[in-house]
Parts: structure tokens; C-alpha cells; sequence
């Protein structure tokens, strides 16, 4: 038994620092606090989340039935809890408030437990349909009756999704290298275990009770997702020559949803490039795709692509959005036709196959893979020149494809890093950057004219992994179509949050702050330097982040993207750098 109070001192500590060593330390200590079998219960919380991500566990508490819950509880007006929640901004603060002027005490009262919270917020998760959202309420009240000031707090602030400790995955691993093994070295292996099971709870578990000999032999898990290998962006055919071995791998880079699909006999469970279960959407993947991969098991990547099914050409990636509503799915799959087209194989026939070379994996996929309409590998060819590199582009392009993905023969496949041995090369665009950026919407301005009643501009963030923050870097209002306008309402109108979140580093305020959730491509004619945009600050010039200049709406919202695979500082940065050049020698 571990008591709740425990977790709440320690995240109140987590709170009140942005040092990531003082984080580690605190994070540490409460490792070493806590007993064995809690520490992925724990390790879960801290991240604010109940479940790994790729199981789709959500909490689904709103705003009005936290209030209500607060209300039941210490048997004050709703109104009141409204009140300090207005001025403050924070229902865990206001819920800690309210606790202290508890009017409405209950016989007996009993120490929580993280047992009891935690058990309690997954009963939650798991409740739907009539009467559940009484049900939620009256589970909600029953642990603020028994709970501190502080563990309400942060019982609602988890239920919520509004936990900030500054808590990076990365320093969770480094907490637990240090914590079970003495060595913060030591955190590459645990790394290497999360990358190939997308589960932090599970692995913090395994180096808890076992050490880190298991974690070295830690090994793929069907229906567990790797994370996914990245690639470096390269501008130019020069470029891919400079950075390759003599002859390397040239793939087409598809415009589709990237997909990890794992299979077992009959069953199949698709995950994105973000790692969540997207199954439900594609039931045509899961009815016909046995019938083309010969063999029982594996993981395999592919690149789901939209299809005119009179032509076979390739569609843009934006009519697979059509199949992520949540009614006329049937509807949505016969008019949406796709192919699914394999790039990689990272399990197979019981063995893990990350460690071997692209080019073996290469040929068992090709041994695998039935190809007919449904079903093909992805385009690839050996070269060695800028010639064969630029005339494979260009096939490339005239098959509706972004570019051309490079690597190296005898690389490894790196779950959940970014390097030199894959390289993305897209086509270049006159007067523009030669390549897009996916930026996070962080803010809104209401429209004008024809765009009254929507958000008509929209305040876009890149993401800095070292901070773990939004800072801005533009405000964009063109390439909008009536219907993506309605549609980014729809979707952005869900996300508004009474303060700008934490996370958010912006010196512009906006008329609405978002949960940075939505990722968006954007192209732009330039990279300027800002003195009022955050992103890269200081970086080329005091005082100066960059901006962008022109900034242009692709028509692409990345659903497929976390916020954290978005454009960071180091990738606008060397765009920057790039442009800078290309100027100097005109």
C-alpha cells in the first residue's frame, strides 16, 4: 500500500522547478518510495495517463462534471466553484480551494491510497452510455470526500489532462536508471525497451523487480507498437550523394498515412505513425490483407494511400481524413478506396528483425508480400549518382509521390530515432523553402468578412524537445478552403482552454488558446528573424527567433503526428542556414 499524499507532495515538488536535474532527483526519490508492483502505476500517473498511450485509455471528464463532482463533495454552490475557477484558471487549484472552506463533512473519512486512485480512474475510463456520466461524478466525489487539499489537486488535474510537471519520457528513463540500477548510463538500455514496446509502465516494471539484465533482453511484443524509425530531411540530390555510402536504397515517399500493422494469425491491429490504435478506420485492411502476406506473424510498415479505383492513381492524403468520422464509416470505406504499400518488416516468424540490414529486410519483405491491387511494396532502386537519384525523383513525382526516401543497405532499423541512415528528399519548390514544416496550432483569431463566426488566423508553434515546449513562430490565414475553415473549427473548438497552457511560449496573445493537440503542414517563401516569435530564439541573434514569411496552409492536417513529431528549433534552424546559402551564391 502506498498513500496517495505521497504522489501529491512529490508532483506539488515536480511543480515548483524547471530544472531537469532537480526533476530527476525528485522523480528518483519517488521511485525509490515506491513499492515494486505500484512503480508502473506511478510511472503511468506522472505522465499524466492511466495506460500506455497505443490502448486508447481516456479519462473523458469534462470541465461541468469535474464542477459537479467538486460541488457534491464539499457542499458548496456551483456557482462559487465557477467563480475561482474563472479567476484562477486551474480546477485542481479550485478544487484544493474549495476543499479548505468543506462546509459538508462525512462521518468517516479514510486515507487514499494509490491503489484506490488509480483503480478508480481506470473504473472511470471504462464507464459509457446511460447514466455513466452520474457514475463518473459520484466516483469523482467519493475520492475528494476522502482526499487532502492537495491529492484533490492533482486527482483532478489528472482526471482533467491538464498534469505539467515538465516530465519528459526522457527523464523518467533516466530517473529509473538511476533509481534500479545506480548508473544514469544505463538509461540506453531502458530506452532501447521502451522504443520496441511503446510502454514505459511496462518496462519501468521489469528494471524495478528485475534489473537491467532483463531489460537487455527485452524483446518485440505483438500488438505492442515500435516506435517508429525517422528520417533526416536533405535538400537536394548533391546532398543525398554528399551524406550516402557509393550506392544506397532510393524509395518513393508515398503522401499517405503511415501505418506499423501487426499481425497474428487472423488478427490485425493497425497503429500510426503517432502509435494510436487507427484499426477501426481501415476494416478493409484488416478483411483482405492476410490474404495478401505469406506468413503467420510480423510486424510490418506501409504507407496507406487513397486511389481513384478507375485509374489507380494516387489521391491526396487528405481524403483519408474522410474515414476518421466517426459515423458512415462503411459509406467512407467504399468511397475512399486505398492500397496499402510496404516499405519495411520488423518482426517475423517469431524473430525480431530490427537489427538486421535494410537490404536483408528489404528481401524477406519482398518474399512476403503477394503484390495485387490491394497490396504492393513500395517503389525502391539501387543508385549511386545524382542522375540516377534526380530520374528517380522525378518518376517519383509523375507517380503523385512527395520525394524519395533514402537509406543505407546495411542499416539497422533504429525504433524511435531520427538519423542519417534514412533521408527524405522532396521536390523543390521555386521561391519557397524547398520543403514544408508541420507546425502546432497554438492559438486562434476570429475571422472577419466571409470568416466571421470562425477562427480566421491561426497562431502556429514548433516544438522544442529541449525545453518540451510550443514556442510560436507564426500567425497563418492563407491556404484555406471554406470547408477546411469549418472543419479546423469543428476539430480546434474542443481543444479551447480558458489560460494559454504552460507549454505554450508565445510574447502575442491570441483571441483563443488551444490545447496544442493539431499539427497542420505549412510552406512558407522564407525564414526571417523575429524579435516577437519564440521559436530558436537567441539562436542566430539575441533577442530574434525566427518567423516565417508567407506562411501558407498545405491543405494537410497531420493527424498521424504527435505535437512532439513536429518542426523543432534544429530543423528550422538548418532550413535557415540553408536559405542563407543559397542567397549568398545567387
Amino acid at each position: 500500500m502506498m498513500e496517495f499524499t505521497i504522489l501529491a507532495e512529490m508532483f506539488q515538488k515536480m511543480e515548483e522547478t524547471t530544472k531537469r536535474i532537480e526533476l530527476t532527483g525528485i522523480l528518483v526519490e519517488l521511485l525509490k518510495k515506491t513499492p515494486k508492483e505500484l512503480i508502473p502505476n506511478v510511472v503511468y500517473l506522472i505522465q499524466g495517463i492511466i495506460r500506455p498511450n497505443f490502448e486508447g485509455v481516456e479519462l473523458g471528464i469534462a470541465e461541468k462534471l469535474a464542477i459537479r463532482a467538486i460541488s457534491k463533495s464539499v457542499g458548496l454552490p456551483i456557482k462559487k466553484i465557477k467563480d475561482d475557477y474563472e479567476e484562477g484558471g486551474d480546477l485542481g487549484i479550485t478544487a484544493s480551494n474549495m476543499l479548505k472552506l468543506k462546509t459538508q463533512t462525512t462521518f468517516t473519512t479514510e486515507k487514499i491510497t494509490v491503489e484506490r486512485v488509480y483503480e478508480t480512474l481506470f473504473k472511470i475510463s471504462k464507464l459509457e452510455g446511460k447514466g455513466s456520466q452520474d457514475l463518473k461524478m459520484k466516483y469523482i466525489s467519493s475520492l475528494l470526500n476522502d482526499a487532502t487539499p492537495l491529492e484533490a489537486k492533482f486527482v483532478l488535474k489528472i482526471l482533467l489532462g491538464t498534469l505539467r510537471l515538465g516530465i519528459a519520457e526522457n527523464t523518467v528513463m533516466d530517473a529509473l536508471a538511476i533509481a534500479f540500477t545506480g548508473k544514469k548510463e544505463n538509461r540506453e538500455h531502458i530506452e532501447s525497451a521502451y522504443n520496441v514496446s511503446s510502454d514505459l509502465g511496462k518496462v519501468s516494471l521489469i528494471v524495478a523487480t528485475n534489473g537491467i539484465d532483463e531489460i537487455k533482453k527485452f524483446k518485440i511484443s505483438l500488438f505492442s507498437p515500435i516506435r517508429p524509425m525517422l528520417a533526416d530531411r536533405i535538400q537536394s540530390e548533391e546532398d543525398a550523394i554528399k551524406k550516402m555510402p557509393e550506392q544506397f536504397a532510393a524509395e518513393y515517399k508515398l503522401d499517405g498515412e503511415r501505418v506499423q500493422i501487426h499481425k497474428k494469425n487472423d488478427e490485425i491491429i493497425l497503429f500510426s505513425r503517432s502509435l494510436e490504435n487507427i484499426t477501426q478506420y481501415y476494416p478493409d485492411i484488416v478483411d483482405n490483407i492476410g490474404k495478401s502476406l505469406k506468413t503467420d506473424d510480423g510486424v510490418f510498415e506501409a504507407e496507406i494511400v487513397p486511389i481513384n479505383e478507375n485509374t489507380g492513381e494516387f489521391l491526396p492524403f487528405q481524403e483519408l481524413m474522410h474515414r476518421r468520422r466517426k459515423h458512415k464509416l462503411d459509406e467512407a470505406v467504399s468511397r475512399y478506396p486505398i492500397t496499402v504499400n510496404f516499405f519495411d518488416i520488423l518482426y517475423y516468424d517469431k524473430n525480431d528483425c530490427l537489427n538486421l540490414p535494410y537490404s536483408e529486410r528489404r528481401k524477406i519483405l519482398e518474399s512476403i508480400v503477394n503484390e495485387n491491387n490491394f497490396a504492393k511494396l513500395v517503389p525502391m532502386l539501387l543508385v549511386k549518382s545524382e542522375d540516377e537519384v534526380e530520374d528517380f525523383l522525378e518518376n517519383s513525382i509523375n507517380a503523385g509521390c512527395e520525394g524519395l526516401m533514402l537509406k543505407i543497405p546495411d542499416s539497422p532499423y533504429r525504433a524511435g530515432t531520427r538519423g542519417s541512415n534514412w533521408l527524405k528528399l522532396k521536390r523543390e519548390y521555386k521561391n519557397e523553402l524547398g520543403d514544408s514544416l508541420d507546425l502546432i496550432v497554438i492559438g486562434a483569431y476570429f475571422g472577419k468578412g466571409r470568416r466571421t463566426g470562425l477562427y480566421g488566423t491561426l497562431l502556429l508553434g514548433s516544438y522544442n524537445p529541449e525545453e518540451d515546449n510550443f514556442p510560436s513562430i507564426c500567425k497563418v490565414g492563407t491556404g484555406f478552403t471554406d470547408e477546411s475553415l469549418d472543419q479546423l473549427y469543428q476539430i480546434l473548438s474542443n481543444k479551447v482552454t480558458i489560460k494559454k497552457n504552460s507549454r505554450i511560449v508565445s510574447e502575442m496573445e491570441a483571441d483563443v488558446w488551444f490545447e496544442p493537440e493539431l499539427v497542420l503542414e505549412i510552406v512558407a517563401s522564407e525564414i526571417t528573424l523575429s524579435p516577437i516569435h519564440q521559436t530558436g530564439l537567441n539562436l542566430i541573434r539575441n533577442g530574434s527567433g525566427f518567423a516565417l514569411r508567407f506562411p501558407k496552409f498545405t491543405g494537410k492536417i497531420r493527424y498521424e503526428k504527435a505535437v512532439e513529431d513536429a518542426s523543432t528549433n534544429e530543423e528550422v534552424l538548418t532550413l535557415y542556414k540553408r536559405q542563407s546559402k543559397i542567397i549568398q551564391g545567387k
